[in-house]
């Protein structure tokens, strides 16, 4: 308890925020003090106890957690020393490759942010780079596109993306001088993250690092908010990205879930032509309590239901919803079916969309670049979590196809890249330019399709109609478990190893893949990979953002010529339930109602 006390003591010393300081000294007042309960100071030291339980982990999603004081939170101590460590890593790397780092920073709307922004720019300029501040909390895309644009060597972007009101983070993507490759303007990779993480492990303390105007005068560094033109540029590249002559009658209804993405997406949409827009009253400011939602993601229950009383009051075609920092994008379509009267689709049922999309078009003007000599067919990739049928419809139109560990920080390194996806809602839809996922150029992607086919009579749900039937019926579906005790996690990983299934919705298990021991493809991943031999496949793997084990579950159907696809999709839905039955019976858990 000494230690603990001393630790506490020694960070209070060092904190340059008073909010946080007073924090700690709360809880050590209760902790050590006369007249709380017995019951209080257990509490108080549990608290202190796991706030200084080790640092908060920067890894290859930089860094990401609760907001509160101590080393184990996200904090203005915490991204300060990250900030050191960060451009330590930057000049180290540079070497003598000419000016210090060139730095770009943006940041969203959620508590925090626009401070943990401002010192990462103060950080930056003091030691001597220039530091580039996004001009408004702005969503990550825009941030994305600003380290190609400028050729900056680095960006941050402070976000914790679609995570519950009391998280923060800390994104960071490398470009320019350090990295020259396809994953120019990417998000880190190993060995980088740990790298940083090693540096920033050497920064003494807060007080060490140098943050001031005088600092960077002295250093040569410079501090400068971007204008408005950075954003303008944004939006024209993704304006661009609907062609000339496609129809623009659709009644659209948007919602940004009280993120940055509303005014932009709007404004894009606006500007590509699509003149019906309707923003979810409720949701449609930035708001860091997401007071309308449980959790701000548009993958979780619930999410939509504001979308979908507007798109039933304005008579809407199409539902789209980013999350808060509108880097995915969710899709919902009429369905008179369905109890809400919308079909949400799911990552994978876009993906496919938007990857047809793309394939076609890249074929149809690699052939008129024939005579040019133009070289490689052009790349798909999705995560290896996401559906099979991206593989098909790559073949299908002459181009390659690669899947990759979870992440956009892997997909978008694609070489090559022409389209990319996880089944997370994250779509990158224009690599030349954002190389990462990207809500509201999907959304204009996916607006553009729709618009086309409603003028000819036809729906998003026809075309993923004619991919069954030419590819096969690819029915995919999660399965979460979100836990208090992350040890439980662990231990369905174990049990899955030493004990594996033998049998998965009724047919065998053909093939067991441990993903940690990585292979030719791809780097190690806890994970674990089942095939059956009826060709459903399974893979288990650990959140990294979250307290979740993650199931994706995928069965193949196909579909005879002229069958109807009615029973095709009852039969698929049914194995699902099956697979994941047996799933969370072999990790030992329990499938939430």
């Amino acid at each position: 308890m000494s230690d603990l006390v001393a630790a506490v003591r020694a960070w209070i010393d060092d904190d340059p925020d008073p909010a946080t300081t007073d924090e700690l000294r709360e809880l050590l007042e209760v902790a050590l003090g006369d007249g709380f309960s017995v019951g209080e100071q257990r509490n108080a030291l549990a608290e202190l106890a796991d706030r200084f339980s080790g640092p908060l982990e920067f890894g290859t999603a930089g860094l990401r957690g609760a907001l509160g004081a101590g080393p184990h939170r996200m904090n203005r101590a915490v991204v300060i020393r990250a900030a050191a460590g960060l451009v330590r890593y930057l000049t180290d790397t540079l070497g003598s490759l000419g000016p210090a780092p060139r730095v770009v920073i943006g940041y969203d709307a959620r508590f925090g942010s626009s401070d943990f922004a401002a010192d990462t720019a103060d950080v930056v300029a003091a030691a001597g780079g220039h530091a580039y501040l996004l001009p408004a909390a702005l969503p990550t895309p825009v941030l994305a596109f600003a380290v190609r644009h400028l050729d900056a060597d680095a960006g941050v972007m402070v976000t914790a993306s679609h995570n519950p009101p009391q998280d923060n983070g800390y994104k960071v993507y490398l470009g320019g001088r350090v990295v020259t490759d396809a994953g120019q303007g990417a998000q880190i990779v190993p060995p980088a993250d740990a790298e940083i993480s090693a540096r920033i492990a050497l920064v003494p303390s807060v007080a060490s690092v140098p943050r001031s105007v005088v600092d960077a005068a002295a250093a040569g560094g410079a501090r400068e908010v971007l204008g408005g033109d950075i954003v303008d540029a944004y939006a024209a590249r993704a304006t661009a990205l609907v062609p000339d002559g496609v129809p623009r009658d659709l009644r659209i209804v948007l919602t940004p879930l009280h993120g940055v993405g509303g005014a932009l997406a709007g404004r894009v949409l606006a500007q590509a032509g699509f003149a019906d827009v309707t923003l979810v009253a409720e949701q449609a400011d930035p708001d860091p309590t997401f007071p309308t939602v449980a959790f701000p993601n548009p993958e979780e229950p619930g999410a939509l239901d504001l979308a979908f009383a507007t798109a039933a009051r304005a008579g809407a075609d199409l539902i789209i919803a980013n999350d808060p920092d509108a880097d995915r994008c969710s899709v919902a379509v009429p369905d008179a079916a369905a109890t809400t009267g919308w079909r949400q689709l799911t990552g994978d049922e876009v993906g496919a969309l938007l990857g047809e999309q793309a394939a076609a078009g890249h074929a149809a003007a690699a052939a008129g670049r024939a005579t040019d000599g133009a070289s490689g067919p052009g790349v798909l990739a999705n995560s290896i979590v996401s559906s099979r049928l991206l593989a098909a419809i790559a073949a299908h139109h002459g181009l390659a196809h690669r899947a990759t560990l979870t992440g956009f920080k892997w997909i978008s390194r694609v070489d090559g890249l022409v389209f990319g996806y996880e089944e997370a809602l994250g779509y990158c839809t224009d690599p030349a330019a954002v190389r990462d996922k990207d809500g509201i150029t999907a959304a204009v992607r996916i607006a553009a399709l729709a618009a086309d086919l409603r003028a000819h009579g036809r729906t998003l749900t026809d075309v993923l109609d004619d991919l069954a039937r030419r590819h096969g019926l690819h029915a995919t579906a999660p399965l979460s478990v979100r836990v208090e005790d992350p040890g439980l996690i662990a231990a369905a990983q174990d049990r899955l190893r030493t004990a594996p299934p033998t049998t998965l919705a009724g047919s065998a298990v053909a093939e067991v893949v441990d993903l940690a021991e990585g292979s030719a493809d791809l780097p190690p991943t806890d994970g674990l990979l089942y095939l059956t031999e009826a060709n459903d496949r399974v893979i288990v793997r650990p959140s990294g953002t979250e307290p979740k084990l993650k199931c994706y579950l995928e069965v193949i159907e196909t579909v005879a010529h002229g069958e109807d696809l009615g029973p095709v999709r009852a039969r698929a839905a049914s194995r699902l339930e099956l697979l994941k039955a047996d799933i969370a019976a072999a990790a030992g858990l329990v499938i939430p109602a």
